[in-house]
């Protein structure tokens, strides 16, 4: 007889450490300290993200877990298709999208709350809940600027892996940020470099990131071997011309929202 493994039901992670206050606090003291150093020393430290294709095949199982999810709630009755019915289509629309897809469009929605709520429960993991209103009564200004941050407060994760948020003023989080419209872009002289690059080979953004995905070691999931080569050497030509490696490349592509598939 066949052995059937089912994936456990999620239980939420909780720290098996609890801080006094006073540890707590000195430990968010010495770890603003460091991020002060770090500010000054490298700032690009500040803003680090881990490119989402190394998730591929883990999103991957879970966009599948959704999609059959859908189809089979989208005709099992129950809460789903008593909302369906509640909720009927316009006739323009009636036609045009399938039970199924609502469903799907249902669950994205419930999956984007879901990770809203477990991301807060992220910086209460190691700190507790009052980890947040600490730092900001610690920092007391923001450690990027030196800037009062009363009233002028944004909560940063300088990397999502667990570590807490740092306290910055609106101006600092905008400039590690970087969020540019597009038309902004145009004044960028990165941006400017790789335009010209692309339209002189004729290659895509997403070329660009599988490339540089590919010369860091990933599976980017190219169409062809020559489509692999090209972008690899695409991104060997953008790394030359600006100077910036194959990791600050896809983090100058995150942070514009570029070459994603």
């Amino acid at each position: 007889m066949t052995e059937v493994h089912q994936t456990p039901a999620y239980t939420r992670p909780k720290g098996s450490i609890t801080l006094t206050k006073v540890k707590r606090q000195q430990l968010l003291r010495e770890y603003l300290s460091n991020y002060r150093s770090i500010a000054k020393e490298n700032p690009a430290l500040l803003n680090q993200k881990l490119p989402r294709e190394v998730f591929k095949e883990t999103l991957d199982l879970l966009g599948g877990v959704l999609l059959q999810q859908a189809r089979d709630m989208s005709v099992k009755p129950g809460p789903v298709r008593d909302f369906l019915e509640l909720n009927k289509l316009p006739p323009p629309l009636a036609s045009l999208l399938p039970a199924e897809f609502r469903v799907f469009c249902l669950a994205l929605n419930a999956l984007k709350q879901w990770v809203a709520a477990e991301q807060q429960a992220t910086d209460r993991f190691l700190l507790g809940g009052n980890a947040r209103d600490e730092l900001r009564a610690i920092a007391g200004s923001c450690i990027v600027t030196g800037k009062s941050i009363d009233g002028d407060c944004e909560l940063h994760h300088p990397v999502r892996d667990g570590r807490p948020p740092i306290p910055l003023c609106h101006d600092a989080h905008d400039e590690i940020e970087k969020q540019q419209s597009r038309a902004d872009l145009s004044s960028d002289p990165i941006f400017r470099t790789i335009s010209r690059i692309r339209s002189e080979r004729n290659n895509s953004w997403i070329n660009l990131r599988r490339g540089c995905l590919e010369l860091l070691g990933h599976k980017a999931n190219p169409s062809t071997p020559a489509v692999a080569a090209g972008a690899r050497t695409f991104a060997r030509k953008v790394s030359t011309a600006t100077g910036l490696s194959f990791d600050q490349i896809i983090r100058f592509l995150d942070s514009h929202d570029l070459g994603l598939e």
